[in-house]
């Protein structure tokens, strides 16, 4: 009689055992299941902190800049130009009295080409060019650093012969761009970068441009 009881309460307190490991095993199972879930319905953001990420990358442009301008200047003094592929140019949308010292006042331009023209365009004279232009680095959900390509007038490299064309006066275009245009001679080839403030600020364009993007553009001016 004894020994059928210690059977039955060995017997009961296994069955009791074996429910609280399936109970255990049921409530990990969905967890796992649930943080699975929800970190594959949690989408991937690449333009997280973009207002901040835009700002600090033209920053750092600007400083590189500067830096290669004062260099230059520091050994050739006046004849700079000649030596330095590097230009920093005032916005032409603003007062030419506007001194607000802010880097994002001016846009930075590195030289590729610096054409045979010698006539600059105003902001209501038309212009020829092909460009291309990328946002700023980041990074897909893989961690991979691409550069978003939103607009270009060429694909590959640029070839005079087989690329598209823009016609448009500098003014059409935004801050940035339009004052780009307005220092560039014919045959011109620039690696322009705008901050946001110049380009669509706090305004998204669709999907292609979300807003504070900053822009590089690859930009060549070509004869009419």
């Amino acid at each position: 009689m004894i020994y059928k009881a210690y059977q039955a309460l060995c017997s009961s307190k296994i069955h009791t055992l074996k429910s609280n490991i399936y109970f255990s095993l049921f409530i990990l199972s969905f967890f796992t299941l649930t943080l699975c879930s929800c970190s594959e319905n949690e989408a991937y953001d690449p333009y997280e902190d973009w207002e901040a990420r835009n700002t600090e990358w033209f920053k750092h442009v600007a400083d590189t800049a500067r830096t290669a301008i004062n260099a230059a200047r520091a050994q050739y003094g006046d004849s700079w130009e000649e030596h330095c592929d590097w230009r920093m140019y005032k916005s032409l949308r603003k007062s030419p009295t506007f001194q607000s010292g802010l880097v994002y006042d001016s846009i930075c331009v590195r030289i590729i080409n610096q054409g045979t023209g010698t006539t600059l365009a105003k902001s209501t004279e038309t212009v020829r060019v092909a460009f291309r232009g990328w946002l700023i680095p980041t990074t897909d959900e893989s961690g991979h650093v691409f550069e978003k390509v939103f607009a270009q007038t060429f694909y590959g490299p640029f070839d005079p012969q087989t690329a598209a064309y823009a016609d448009a006066t500098p003014g059409s275009y935004t801050e940035g761009f339009g004052t780009a245009l307005q220092y560039m001679p014919e045959g011109a080839e620039w690696i322009v970068c705008i901050p946001y403030q110049q380009f669509y600020g706090e305004t998204a364009q669709g999907d292609d441009i979300p807003a504070y993007s900053a822009a590089r553009f690859r930009i060549i001016r070509m004869k009419m």
